[in-house]
């Protein structure tokens, strides 16, 4: 099966080409832009299939993370994966990023269960655990930061993410979250299909709507 993934969920915007009969990746590309995956994506996919040496017709599955993430990139991403796989009349599937910083600490430290944690600020922090074998032990959530804490001093396993500084003292290193688009690959080609995939948000967006600054409108 021929897997094309997409990332937009943080600041790389990023696509990969996967054969997972070979469990080879055949061509990837990302650029860490920040803003603007909306401009980008097209041009990533493009260059993942060419170094791939394939088309959009070749491809079998479509793989895009969902979050939790960049609200705006999310939206990006999930829009085209759901608009790629409508027109290539493939399936479509979405991974969270949760799950896909839990399998790379995984290939770091096999055989440990992990804890994958982001720094949401405002005193929050986007959190879920996995076993061993990657199976989820919890579902996706946003806690406080003194609630993850005492969930975090109770967990037997490894920590990663930006809030690990935040829950583990002796923290050291670069904690910076990222997604690596092999690994959503990988996940992807696994995942079961459930429908189309919808964004993960944690919490409401920040931009809230100025009701009082309304023009009132007139019949």
């Amino acid at each position: 099966m021929i897997v094309l993934a997409l990332d937009t969920a943080g600041v790389d915007c990023s696509a990969a080409v996967y054969d997972s009969g070979r469990n080879t990746v055949l061509g990837e590309a990302s650029d860490m832009i920040g803003k603007g995956h909306a401009e980008h994506l097209i041009d990533i996919v493009d260059r993942a299939l060419a170094q791939a040496d394939m088309t959009l017709s070749q491809v079998d599955r479509l793989a895009v993370t969902i979050g939790p993430g960049s609200f705006t990139g999310i939206r990006v991403g999930v829009a085209a994966a759901r608009g790629f796989a409508l027109s290539l009349q493939i399936p479509v599937v979405g991974v969270t990023t949760l799950e896909v910083m839990a399998a790379a600490e995984r290939e770091r430290t096999p055989g440990r269960a992990v804890l994958a944690a982001v720094d949401a600020k405002r005193d929050e922090i986007y959190l879920q655990s996995f076993a061993a074998d990657g199976s989820p032990l919890d579902a996706p959530r946003a806690a406080s930061v003194a609630d993850a804490q005492a969930f975090a001093a109770g967990f037997d396993g490894e920590i990663t993410g930006s809030a690990t500084p935040l829950l583990k003292a002796d923290a050291g290193g670069d904690h910076a979250n990222v997604f690596p688009i092999s690994v959503v690959a990988r996940l992807g080609a696994a995942a079961a299909d459930a429908g189309k995939p919808k964004p993960l948000y944690l919490r409401g967006p920040d931009a809230k709507p100025q009701a009082g600054y309304a023009i009132a409108r007139r019949v």
